[in-house]
């Protein structure tokens, strides 16, 4: 890895990386790859984010489920809706898989 690859501690400290609930899922018609999710994010209220993950999970998987959400992003209109927010996901060679937490935690803990 040479140095530019390298991000600072302050660099990193500017994502507000949070841990959220999915509470409800549904597709965004004429998308097969996009699903519009609310996600509650404790005292940070509840958010509309915007994943394309359609190809990979059915919106009824992503209900209950604990995620990664970085929180300080820009609001991005896709398709008529606005995402407020990015789940976060590792790249695999079967699709993305959503990063979770290994124990139940307070919706809007903060990763660090």
């Amino acid at each position: 890895m040479n140095s530019q690859s390298y991000v600072s501690m302050e660099e990193f400290s500017k994502l507000d990386i949070r841990i959220g609930v999915v509470k409800d899922a549904s597709t965004i018609p004429g998308s097969s790859k996009l699903i519009k999710l609310s996600v509650d994010l404790g005292d940070l209220g509840v958010r509309q984010i915007i994943a394309g993950v359609g190809l990979w999970y059915k919106p009824h998987e992503l209900v209950g489920k604990q995620v990664a959400v970085v929180v300080n992003m820009q609001p991005r209109k896709m398709l008529g809706f606005i995402s407020e927010g990015m789940i976060l996901a590792a790249d695999t060679a079967n699709g993305p898989v959503l990063l979770t937490v290994e124990k139940s935690v307070e919706p809007g803990s903060k990763v660090r």
